[in-house]
């Protein structure tokens, strides 16, 4: 097969980055617990925390709230997101490390001629800092964060602005339900990591297909894209 065979050439491709890319967890958690523990809160465990991310870190402080039953105003969740975004970015990868075979993926996607882009709800310059620290950004097009200045996934219009435009056929990769929303509203195919972090059953989400390590990845994405071409056709 040529490059000019492989329906994967110039392909966009736009992950997700917590969950997706990168196991986050670990940090994320103790930048949470940081942030929630002067108004009262007992300790977040990490495995809540990977169904609790999606939606940003705001939604991940309100959440941690909901789960504990205490109710809290808007200027107390502001005070606690001023904690987190303090702690976290100081400590954005201590522990947060690629999902096995993650990189080694990327870099034969990249070959193969794909457009790599990530697309997540994570704001700006965090992303751009984990992605720096794990000497990922490299592979990547673009980095599209919450605050681009575009609405957030599941608006389809974060999706778009990582793919670079509006592309005949992309493929959102992700884990957890923005993203398979996102990807229905932008017409884009589906593809939903099993391992990843999401607060439903990701086989509820109607992805185009899921797949449970990256190392059956490049398969489930063929695929997709060939199946979706063939519908077409």
């Amino acid at each position: 097969m040529t490059l000019t065979d492989d329906p994967i050439a110039g392909l966009p491709i736009a992950f997700d980055l917590d969950g997706t890319l990168v196991d986050t967890a670990p940090d994320l958690v103790r930048a949470l617990n940081a942030s929630v523990k002067p108004c009262g809160l007992s300790e977040v465990r990490v495995d809540d925390v990977r169904a609790m991310v999606g939606r940003g870190a705001r939604a991940l402080i309100e959440r941690a709230f909901a789960r504990q039953n205490v109710e809290a105003g808007q200027p107390e969740i502001d005070d606690c997101l001023t904690r987190f975004l303090e702690v976290y970015r100081d400590q954005i990868a201590v522990d947060s490390r690629p999902f096995a075979n993650v990189e080694a993926v990327l870099d034969r996607l990249a070959t193969r001629g794909a457009r790599l882009s990530v697309c997540t709800n994570k704001p700006q310059t965090l992303a751009q800092a984990l992605l720096d620290q794990l000497k990922m950004s490299d592979r990547f097009e673009r980095i599209i964060g919450a605050d681009s200045g575009i609405a957030k996934k599941p608006d389809p219009a974060h999706l778009f602005a990582a793919f670079g435009g509006t592309p005949a056929l992309g493929v959102l990769v992700g884990d957890s339900e923005p993203d398979a929303l996102a990807a229905r509203a932008a017409g884009a195919i589906c593809l939903l990591f099993e391992g990843g972090y999401s607060e439903k059953p990701v086989r509820t989400l109607g992805a185009d297909r899921l797949f449970k390590q990256y190392d059956e990845f490049e398969t489930v994405l063929t695929e997709a894209v060939s199946a979706r071409l063939s519908a077409k056709a």
